[in-house]
C-alpha cells in the first residue's frame, strides 16, 4: 500500500509540476492586485481538484460505458505522458505555459482561476490520464481513498507555489527552472513506459 500511494503521488506529482506552473500563474496574474491573486492561487487548485476527484471517483464508470479496457487505456495514456514528459525534456513547458496563460489573459478570459489555470494547465489532458490510469489500476476501496489523498496533496501543494510564486521565481530563475523541468520530464518518461508495459502484458496475459 506504501509503494502504491509513492508511486500515485509522484506520478501526479511530475505530471501537473506545481513549481514548473509558477511562470504561468505569474503571466496570468501579471498586474491584479495582491488580494486578487491570493484568491486566484487558493481557487484555481480547489477547481482542478474537483475535477480530478470527480475522474477518479467516476473514472472506471467511465471507461466500461464506453467500452475501454484499463489495459487500452494504459497504453494510451501512457502515450501520451510520454509526450508530456518529451516536452518537458526537449521543449521549454514552463515558458510555454506562461505564454499561453498569458494569452488568455490577454484575450480577457473572464477568471484565470478556471481558465487557463485549473484547466488545462492542472487538470489538463496528462493529469485526467494519469488520475484515470491510478484509478483505474486502484479500483475501489482503500486504494481509491489514497488516489483521492494524493490528488488533495498536489493541488494543496500547487496552491503553496502560487501563494509563493514572486520567492520562488526569484530563486530558481530562468535557469533553474530550465534544469528541474528537465529532471522531471526524465522520470516522467520512464513512468509512462512503465504504464506502456503493463498495459502490453496485461493483454498478452488476457489473450494467452
Amino acid at each position: 500500500m506504501l509503494d502504491f500511494s509513492l508511486s500515485a503521488f509522484v506520478t501526479l506529482l511530475l505530471v501537473i509540476d506545481p513549481v514548473g506552473l509558477v511562470p504561468a500563474f505569474l503571466a496570468a496574474t501579471a498586474g491584479l492586485p495582491d488580494r486578487a491573486k491570493r484568491t486566484i492561487a487558493l481557487r484555481a487548485p480547489l477547481v482542478a481538484a474537483s475535477i480530478l476527484v470527480v475522474i477518479a471517483l467516476a473514472g472506471n464508470w467511465l471507461l466500461r460505458q464506453l467500452g475501454i479496457g484499463i489495459p487500452a487505456f494504459q497504453i494510451a495514456g501512457g502515450l501520451l505522458l510520454f509526450g508530456v514528459s518529451y516536452q518537458m525534456i526537449f521543449g521549454d513547458r514552463p515558458h510555454r505555459e506562461a505564454r499561453e496563460a498569458d494569452k488568455a489573459t490577454a484575450e480577457h478570459a473572464s477568471d484565470v482561476a478556471v481558465f487557463p489555470l485549473a484547466i488545462p494547465m492542472m487538470a489538463g489532458p496528462g493529469a485526467i490520464a494519469t488520475t484515470l490510469l491510478l484509478s483505474g489500476d486502484a479500483g475501489y476501496g482503500a486504494r481509491l481513498a489514497i488516489i483521492i489523498a494524493v490528488v488533495l496533496s498536489v493541488c494543496l501543494l500547487c496552491m503553496l507555489c502560487f501563494v509563493s510564486a514572486q520567492l520562488i521565481a526569484r530563486t530558481l530563475g530562468r535557469t533553474g527552472n530550465a534544469v528541474l523541468s528537465r529532471v522531471l520530464g526524465m522520470l516522467l518518461a520512464a513512468y509512462s513506459v512503465q504504464f506502456v508495459i503493463n498495459g502490453v502484458a496485461a493483454v498478452r496475459t488476457s489473450l494467452s
